[in-house]
């Protein structure tokens, strides 16, 4: 099979068993496919090459998507390569490669949308998706596209050195061992180790009815370490990871001690940690994973499509004070490397950085191109999408709180009984009341302004306007917590991060024993 037919086959997946002598490698119709150079600097005509595309075709496919009279058009096609390996039982011992292709293609009319996406790329398959997507208008004439310009990357946030299609399994799999070797060394009661290591590789090219195109190289890699701990019959286990985009640079000897380091202690701790009383209570927040306080308190609330359906309960609070002065939030596209960095969104917006409160007062909701209309104003870069089969939505990319003045032992020192928690999994909010629930996997009691004894397995449940109104001490310690972060919203995931200083949350309900 050729390389132009082995590209269209799209939805392929390989999946393998391994020992560890194994030295499966990419496939060959992959290998060398950023010769021009990865990070940015891949043609925009080797992407159209790439995809198997003339510019008369994209201009073809756009004008069939405004034949109904639609105000915009825009094509979204993706060449996203999967892979994953793990280890279990001590070995690396399981490899997954799936390959994905495709295209979108969209069409607006007021705040309207039509959607509809195809596994190949030939002109007539495009053609029909193009025509299917813009019945969603129904003046009879349509207006046609612009000259497509390429838009230049001003500053790419994932320039990288090693691309992942260049690296073979046999390369990867020591990475895995050391992180095994390592937990098992640092603690006597490490029982068993799950470990995976996952790289993803986007190829997208965008155009759009103003004229508007780029190519983007996006890498993606995640390093994750589950410790499973046993004493005296009880078992316990924790996580750890690190996700970025990054390629195969990333892999070092620091990166595995660090992650095995953290998963360890992270479970050890457990044995000593009990369940709390639950009740309203005072909760200090540690820097950097409570930013999903953030994230699920406010950072759904302000994305731009529930305040635009009325939806959000901040929809009528634009440029009003919504918490303390002193406390900033922003949602960030432009921090390198960062799991959430985008250098274009998914409707050719460049990433940038937005601030969503400034010293306690609302300034922006997060906008893709239909909410921005809507608004008056420009887009903010959030318009996000999981793949080629999905429209753009207003999602967020980094989430986070600038610092405050205060040192945290300070703030610890403030409470006479209350919680301190450092360590999170699944969290989610009601949008239109606001209400919001997160599991706190670790964190401590605090007793007299001091940590004492370790908890683990609580609830927080509270409302995000009050949770931010209530928020009255910010440390200066603001963190970013790299790890796998995945947002789900209308049936799609996308990477994002969150982050915060250490804060003092003056009044949440804790959900622990009766």
């Amino acid at each position: 099979m050729d390389r132009r037919n082995f590209l269209r086959t799209g939805s392929i997946a390989l999946l393998g068993s391994l020992t560890a002598g194994s030295a499966l490698g990419a496939p060959s119709a992959v290998k060398g496919s950023l010769e021009s150079g990865a990070g940015g600097k891949f043609a925009l005509s080797s992407a159209m090459t790439h995809f198997g595309v003339s510019e008369e075709d994209l201009r073809k496919v756009l004008a069939a998507a405004l034949g109904k009279g639609g105000d915009y058009a825009d094509l979204f096609f993706e060449h996203t390569f999967t892979n994953a390996i793990s280890l279990q039982d001590g070995e690396v011992n399981r490899c997954n490669s799936y390959i994905d292709f495709g295209m979108g293609v969209r069409v607006l009319a007021g705040d309207q949308s039509g959607y509809a996406y195809v596994e190949n790329v030939t002109l007539d398959e495009m053609l029909k998706v193009a025509r299917t997507a813009a019945r969603i208008a129904s003046s009879k004439q349509g207006s046609y596209p612009v000259r497509l310009v390429e838009k230049p990357l001003k500053k790419n946030y994932y320039a990288i050195t090693s691309s992942w299609e260049e690296v073979t399994i046999k390369e990867k799999m020591p990475y895995l061992q050391k992180l095994n070797d390592k937990m098992f060394s640092l603690d006597k009661r490490v029982h068993k180790v799950n470990a995976s290591l996952n790289d993803v590789t986007s190829h997208i090219l965008f155009c759009n009815s103003e004229g508007v195109m780029y190519y983007d190289y996006r890498p993606m890699v995640t390093l994750s370490a589950m410790c499973i701990m046993e004493q005296n019959g009880q078992i316990e286990n924790s996580y750890s990871s690190r996700s970025y985009r990054k390629g195969f640079e990333f892999l070092t000897d620091e990166v595995v001690d660090v992650i095995a380091r953290e998963a360890v202690d992270k479970t050890a701790i457990l044995f000593q940690a009990i369940k709390p009383k639950g009740g309203e209570m005072p909760v200090v927040m540690g820097a950097g994973g409570s930013g999903i306080l953030l994230h699920e308190a406010i950072g759904h609330a302000f994305e731009a499509d529930f305040n635009r359906k009325n939806t959000s309960i901040f929809s009528d609070q634009l440029n009003k004070k919504i918490c303390n002065e002193h406390i900033s939030v922003i949602d960030d596209g432009t921090i390198p490397f960062n799991r959430g960095a985008v250098n274009f969104d998914d409707e050719g917006v460049e990433g940038q950085k937005t601030y969503l409160v400034t010293n306690g007062v609302l300034t922006s909701y997060l906008h893709d191109r239909i909410s921005a209309k809507h608004y008056g104003i420009a887009p903010t870069g959030n318009g996000r999408r999981e793949s080629f089969r999905n429209p753009p939505i207003p999602r967020m990319r980094a989430t986070y709180m600038e610092p405050g003045n205060m040192k945290e032992e300070d703030i610890i020192a403030s409470v006479k009984k209350g919680i301190f928690v450092d360590q999170f999994t699944n969290g989610q909010v009601q949008i239109g009341a606001g209400d919001f629930t997160f599991f706190v996997k670790s964190g401590y009691l605090i007793e007299d302004g001091k940590l004492t004894q370790p908890i683990k397995d609580v609830n927080i449940i509270g409302n995000g306007p009050k949770a931010l109104a209530d928020i009255t001490m910010v440390a200066g310690n603001d963190k970013i917590d790299n790890g796998s972060w995945t947002c789900g919203k209308d049936g799609q995931s996308c990477p994002v991060t969150c982050g915060m200083p250490s804060a003092l949350v003056s009044k949440l309900t804790v959900g622990g024993e009766s």
